[in-house]
C-alpha cells in the first residue's frame, strides 16, 4: 500500500491532520505513506510520527525534482486536505489509483475537478477540522477512528525547554501566558493580560511565564503587557523554536492562549488551558478536552455549545473576570498529568 496526504495549510491544521495519519499507519501497518507540505511547517516536521517520506513544497525552482519523484510514486492512494488549485495539480500528478477529496457543490464543474476520481461528502463548514480530516479515510474502510492528536517531541527539544526553565529559575509549576500569534486581530488588551497575570502571580505564588514568537507584531505586544504589569513574568518569546514551545507547554501547569499553535500542542498533552476565541469560530477548531475552557467574546461564560455559523467577536469583548474565573476552576483541580 502506497498513500499520499497532501496537507499544505497551516501549523495548526497540520497538527490536526495527525490522527488521520495516526489511523492510516494503525489500520495499514506495513504501508508507505507520503506526506506533502508547505515550507512554512518545516519546524513541525520532527513531531509527526507514522509518515515515510516528506516532500516540501517551497515555491522554487528546486520544487521540480520533487515533483518528478511524486510523479513516479505509484501511489494506490491520494487524499487532499486541501482543495485548492496547487493541491489538486499535485493530486493530479500523483497519478493515484484513487485521488481522494471532499466533495464541494461547485467543485465538479472546474477544471480541477478532473484531478479526482473520488468525493466524500464532509462538508468542512459543518465540521470540526480533525472530522473533515478524518471523513477521507472513508474510501479506505477507516471510520470511527481516535480524534487524538500525535504529536511526539524529540529529546533535544525537550532538554532544551527544561534548560530554558532552570536558567531563568522556573520551578515545577507554572503557568504559561502566550499572547502572541501571526494575526494582530486575535490579540487580546495588553492591559487585562497584564491584570490576569498579576491575579495569578498573587493568588497562586506560580511563576508566570510569556511565549510568543519573534515577530516584531508579537514582540510589540509583550512589550506592552509587560509595561502594563506590576508583577515580573519571565519572558521566554523568541527564546524558542516551535518545538520548544510545545515542551514548554506540555511542562506547564497551566496555559492561557489566543486561537494558535499552543492551543493544539496543550490538547495533545492534555495541558490544562484557557483559550480565548474572537476573529476565529471555535466550532472548527477547539481542542475537545475536559481540562479546555473556550471564551468567546459575547458570552458571559465558557462556551459548551458550538455553533457552525458563528460571526467574529472583538477580542476585547471577552472580560478579565472571565479569564480569571477560566483559570481559577483550571488550577483548582489538582495537576495529575504525567510529564
Amino acid at each position: 500500500m502506497n498513500i499520499l496526504l497532501i496537507q499544505l495549510k497551516r501549523i495548526g491544521d497540520l497538527i490536526l491532520t495527525t490522527p488521520t495519519i495516526a489511523a492510516l499507519r494503525e489500520k495499514f501497518p506495513e504501508a508507505s505513506i507520503s506526506l506533502v507540505v508547505s515550507a512554512t511547517v518545516k519546524e513541525l516536521l520532527p513531531a509527526i510520527t507514522g509518515i515515510d517520506k516528506i516532500f516540501e513544497v517551497r515555491g522554487k525552482t528546486d520544487d521540480a525534482l520533487d515533483w518528478i519523484a511524486l510523479s513516479l510514486g505509484k501511489f494506490d492512494y491520494c487524499l487532499d486536505f486541501t482543495r485548492n488549485d496547487r493541491s489538486a495539480f499535485l493530486t493530479f500528478l500523483s497519478g493515484a489509483r484513487k485521488r481522494i477529496t471532499a466533495d464541494h457543490p461547485n467543485l465538479r464543474t472546474k477544471l480541477r475537478a478532473r484531478s479526482y476520481n473520488e468525493f466524500v461528502q464532509a462538508p468542512v463548514g459543518n465540521l470540526h477540522t480533525v472530522d473533515y480530516h478524518l471523513a477521507l479515510l472513508k474510501p479506505l474502510g477507516i471510520e470511527n477512528a481516535s480524534r487524538a492528536i500525535r504529536l511526539h517531541l524529540p529529546d533535544e527539544t525537550t532538554a532544551k525547554a527544561n534548560e530554558l526553565l532552570r536558567a531563568a529559575n522556573v520551578g515545577e509549576d507554572f503557568v504559561c501566558f502566550h499572547a502572541g500569534s501571526a494575526r494582530a486581530e486575535k490579540f487580546w488588551e495588553a492591559s487585562r493580560w497584564a491584570e490576569v497575570i498579576l491575579h495569578c502571580a498573587k493568588q497562586t505564588g506560580m511563576t508566570c511565564v510569556l511565549t510568543g514568537g519573534r515577530s516584531p507584531v508579537e514582540q510589540a505586544q509583550i512589550a506592552a503587557i509587560k509595561a502594563a504589569t506590576k508583577s515580573a513574568p519571565i519572558d521566554l518569546s523568541g527564546k524558542t523554536n516551535l518545538l520548544t514551545l510545545a515542551a514548554l507547554v506540555r511542562r506547564a501547569r497551566l496555559l492561557v492562549t489566543v486561537d494558535s499553535a499552543p492551543m493544539h500542542f496543550a490538547a495533545a498533552w492534555d495541558t490544562p488551558q484557557v483559550v480565548l476565541f474572537g476573529p476565529t469560530n471555535p466550532f472548527h477548531w477547539h481542542p475537545r478536552s475536559e481540562s479546555a475552557i473556550v471564551l468567546l467574546g459575547g458570552n458571559e461564560g465558557p462556551v459548551t455549545e458550538f455553533k457552525p455559523k458563528q460571526r467574529a467577536v472583538a477580542m476585547n469583548q471577552i472580560s478579565t473576570k472571565a479569564v480569571i474565573d477560566a483559570m481559577e476552576a483550571l488550577l483548582s483541580v489538582p495537576a495529575a498529568r504525567a510529564l
